[in-house]
């Protein structure tokens, strides 16, 4: 299991934050608060890092600051925990792309949703990794998430993937747990595959049932937050399990839900992140950053979940 080692185990275990990307405009990274962000995430004791994903806005990042970004966040980790790079796109050879330099870079392994926009069919999809491993020289997890817009993996499709040389997990962010207790069933032969969590509300649940992680964005804000329900669960302290578990879902109804839209939990992360001195909340067009009123709100939440200090904006 992978507990603060650069070495990528299988299965790998743990919380691996889904790492926010800071910037300061449309194309230019926030490299100071990059580099605060990554110490205060690895301080909170996780287990990987994960970029370019969603909470990554990987997707409207241009592909000159997404090389800039795998080659900064590698070197100052510096192999003190596994670093996972999101590969998606809609070009295949943009994936493999980025998956080189997420090579070159000192990367330990790469996550991949299907393709958007043109919806393709499970064999399709199947063919399509078929193809694009052989070019990979890291080891692949699988993305799972529906409608974003994508069609997702059914259990099916994850199951043949299994046995594809170089696959070696999945982060399901589908939020159904009947999808995910089929994974449970079908891969019980392979132990040594990867079953990650992404809603952290079911980050208990995924660890009590025999997963083995959670890719839990609130871990940029609270990492130790995270840490503490994994070990919890995996221990089966389970009255500690439901206090943490209540923590992570007041975080969720309140820093999460402040505004309208559903990237608000993109904006809420950044919002409290800029409070607590840590990096910008500027966000990748077309979102953009919290107002007065809202950032006020997030500020008040955070002070009512004891996470911020008005005076010293430190978390408590």
């Amino acid at each position: 299991m992978s507990c603060g080692s650069g070495v990528l185990a299988k299965p790998l275990c743990g919380i691996i934050p889904p790492m926010i990307t800071p910037l300061v405009d449309r194309d230019t990274l926030d490299v100071a608060g990059l580099e605060r962000l990554i110490e205060h995430v690895l301080a909170g004791g996780v287990h990987g890092l994960f970029i370019l994903g969603t909470t990554g806005e990987a997707a409207s990042l241009s592909h000159r600051l997404r090389h800039d970004f795998i080659d900064r966040v590698c070197s100052q980790v510096n192999r003190r925990v596994p670093v996972l790079v999101g590969i998606t796109d809609t070009s295949f050879v943009e994936s493999a792309n980025v998956a080189q330099k997420a090579a070159q870079a000192g990367a330990q392994g790469l996550v991949l949703a299907p393709p958007y926009y043109f919806p393709a069919g499970q064999p399709e999809l199947l063919e399509y990794l078929e193809h694009l491993v052989p070019e990979l020289s890291l080891p692949l997890f699988l993305y799972n998430m529906p409608n974003r817009p994508s069609p997702g993996f059914d259990p099916n499709t994850v199951r043949a993937a299994a046995d594809i040389r170089g696959i070696v997990g999945i982060k399901d962010s589908s939020a159904n747990m009947l999808y995910f207790h089929q994974l449970l069933s079908m891969l019980e032969d392979r132990p040594d595959f990867t079953l990650l969590m992404g809603p952290e509300q079911l980050l208990a649940e995924t660890i009590l049932l025999g997963g083995h992680g959670g890719v839990c964005g609130g871990a940029n804000l609270l990492p130790r937050l995270y840490v503490d329900l994994y070990e919890a669960a995996r221990a089966k302290d389970l009255a500690r399990v439901e206090s943490l578990h209540r923590m992570v879902m007041r975080v969720n109804a309140t820093i999460y839900s402040v505004g309208r839209f559903p990237s608000s939990f993109i904006k809420g992360l950044k919002c409290a992140l800029s409070l607590l001195g840590v990096c910008n909340d500027f966000l990748a067009e077309p979102f953009h950053r919290f107002r007065e009123p809202q950032r006020d709100m997030v500020r008040k939440h955070m002070e009512e979940l004891g996470v911020f200090d008005e005076k010293s904006g430190l978390l408590r």
